[in-house]
């Protein structure tokens, strides 16, 4: 997932994906807690991918404030 892919979407839709990810970030962790995890590497995308996400919408946020 890339930053230009993320900016062609809504606030709402972002907010879901945000969610999707912090899901799959706890089932992951808890993979990994119990030693169950195949691909570790997953761990480290998930959490990147949370971090362009949050950008991104506060980037909309910003965004939509100065324009009023």
């Amino acid at each position: 997932m890339d930053a230009k892919e993320l900016s062609s979407k809504t606030p709402d839709q972002l907010r879901d994906e945000l969610v999707a990810l912090k899901k799959e970030a706890f089932n992951l962790r808890f993979q990994k807690a119990t030693g169950a995890i195949e691909n570790t590497a997953r761990i480290r995308q998930v959490r990147r991918d949370v971090a362009r996400v949050k950008t991104v919408l506060n980037q909309k946020a910003a965004a939509a404030a100065s324009a009023e």
